[in-house]
């Protein structure tokens, strides 16, 4: 199994497992490959250093991992963030992608989809006419702006689609 380091073409930066190189390059011809966060097929493989089991020797000491919250960790797909200059940029990009992903979870977690009825059932939650509860769903720009204008809080959520389903 070969553990690869890829990226697309906007800079979001995920792993893909394959059985071989060759397997990598007949997925990404066939459009089989694609980014978990927008979807870009232009994959590019990044140079990634192989780890090597030399015997019993002790293994290097790594950074301490950042302390989690909560029972479970969970498995984070990458943003795409600015480059930071510091040494610890990517530990620190990671750190943020997870965050992101986990307040995204949080979100289809607590809230409920309403679909393209968004933009009703908002307003009747906020004239009283329907109970209130956290909901999600689709608007367009225009009813965005209108909810707005009415004093209804919104707020945009672009959905990964590495969270539309299951994760393998």
């Amino acid at each position: 199994m070969k553990v690869l380091n890829l990226q697309c073409a906007h800079a979001h930066g995920f792993e893909g497992w394959f059985g071989s190189e060759d397997d990598f390059q007949s997925q990404r011809a066939r459009g089989l490959v694609s980014c978990p966060l927008c979807g870009d097929a232009q994959i590019v493989k990044l140079p990634s250093a192989p780890r090597l089991n030399l015997g019993a020797a002790e293994p290097m000491a790594s950074p301490a991992a950042p302390s989690q919250t909560g029972s479970a960790v969970e498995t984070a797909a990458p943003v795409h963030l600015p480059a930071a200059t510091s040494p610890a940029a990517p530990e620190a990009l990671q750190q943020m992608q997870q965050a992101l992903m986990h307040a995204v979870r949080q979100v289809l977690a607590h809230t409920e989809d309403v679909g393209s009825q968004f933009a009703d059932e908002a307003r009747k939650m906020h004239y009283g006419e329907a109970k209130a509860r956290g909901i999600r769903g689709q608007v367009t720009r225009e009813e965005t702006e209108a909810l707005l204008d009415e004093g209804i809080e919104v707020m945009a959520l672009p959905m990964i689609e590495s969270l539309k389903g299951p994760l393998q």
